[in-house]
């Protein structure tokens, strides 16, 4: 409210009663503050997977994997098509071996992309996953190569079967016990 009073040179002063603007701006803030909804964090994001499947099929029964200490492939009864990266001093990647056979490495990775053609597509081959042992100096773009060459690839003769199972691990050490 307003109130109007005569000043001394015979105009009008205007004075505001600021009790009701403070209480005005309170009963905003107060307004704003209860009614406030932040948004979700990122990052909560419900995904639909589908279910598990088992990814390979063991040849001949096996009672547990691991009990033989001397058994220094535990992946050797599935289907698995073991490839190891090796890395110059830089991170660049230096060598591939595809079943413990050193294939060359070039630009395109057309030799690597060959020799896993071969060996998943040739008559009776037993493979139908890969795991890829990388070494942790590994540079990020090499590898995207060499799982890009992987993805391209088919299992068994059949052009619509593409490889699907490929799995990644941390370099095994041959000198450990």
């Amino acid at each position: 409210m307003t109130r109007k009073r005569k000043n001394s040179k015979g105009g009008e002063e205007v004075e505001l009663n600021l009790a009701a603007m403070l209480d005005m701006a309170f009963q905003l803030l107060t307004f704003f503050i209860l009614t406030f909804k932040p948004a979700p964090p990122e990052g909560q994001i419900s995904l639909r997977m589908p279910p598990p499947q088992p990814v390979a099929g063991v040849t001949k029964p096996v009672d547990r994997l691991g009990d033989d200490p001397k058994n220094r492939d535990p992946v050797g009864e599935f289907h698995t098509l073991a490839i190891n990266l090796a890395t110059d001093d830089s991170g660049k990647l230096a060598r591939i071996d595809v079943a413990n056979q050193n294939v060359t490495v070039d630009d395109r990775l057309k030799m690597f992309s060959t020799e896993l053609d071969k060996d998943l597509n040739e008559s009776g081959s037993p493979f139908d996953q890969v795991v890829i042992s990388v070494p942790s100096k590994l540079h990020y773009s090499e590898l995207m190569r060499v799982m890009g060459a992987c993805s391209r690839q088919t299992v068994g003769g059949d052009p619509h079967n593409k490889l699907s199972k490929l799995s990644l691990v941390d370099e095994v050490n041959p000198n450990s016990p």
